[in-house]
């Protein structure tokens, strides 16, 4: 099952993956913020991401009007079978300018360590890799085993960047929003994609 969250489709357009570890604020976030900066996004969820999508925001189903804000203004958003080795992205020949697993569980960190291409998320992210093409993997699991360290190492080599979902306190955060927006304005530096999240260090902080 695919579905076409409006028509018109962005010059720019990314990869954004969800899976199983908790932080689905953090996806909807960053899907609203690329929608936003006039981007598409193709968006793969994995089986327990959409478990994760019920659990934490309430969805039944892949909503995307509730990832994307409604925003038909914005590049929009195409949603494409997790199952579907097949699709587009699957191809080097698929351009994209860039992919991000937000969050990113270990299962998924020790599938593209391993270079798995059992289905579309493992796919897209190893040719993302092959082709030389930024992938963004935010981590969000705590503590790491051995085995999880050893991954990022092998990703990191690969040439993938590891981002936990670390936030930092120095803007003095007034919700749980303010450490969402942090968290994904990293995100969304390391992609390339202007935002107005939240005040770089030096600026004004938030009143």
């Amino acid at each position: 099952m695919a579905g076409l969250y409006n028509v018109a489709m962005s010059d720019r357009r990314y990869i954004v993956a969800i899976t199983g570890a908790s932080g689905a604020a953090y996806a909807q976030r960053l899907i609203r913020a690329v929608v936003a900066a006039q981007a598409h996004v193709h968006l793969v969820v994995s089986p327990l991401g959409q478990r994760l999508l019920h659990d934490e925001l309430g969805m039944e189903g892949i909503d995307l009007d509730a990832l994307s804000g409604g925003n038909t203004s914005g590049g929009g958003i195409t949603l494409h079978n997790y199952r579907d080795v097949g699709a587009p992205m699957a191809s080097g020949s698929f351009r994209h300018d860039g992919m991000i697993v937000i969050p990113c569980s270990s299962n998924t960190l020790s599938a593209v360590a391993t270079s798995s291409s059992a289905n579309l998320l493992h796919r897209a992210a190893q040719v993302t890799l092959k082709e030389r093409r930024k992938l963004v993997l935010l981590h969000r699991e705590m503590p790491l085993s051995l085995i999880d360290i050893r991954n990022m190492a092998a990703v990191t080599e690969a040439g993938a960047i590891i981002a936990p979902a670390s936030p930092g306190f120095y803007l003095l955060p007034k919700s749980i929003d303010d450490l969402v927006d942090f968290v994904v304005a990293r995100c969304l530096d390391l992609l390339g994609i202007e935002h107005d999240l939240c005040p770089r260090w030096g600026e004004q902080t938030r009143t």
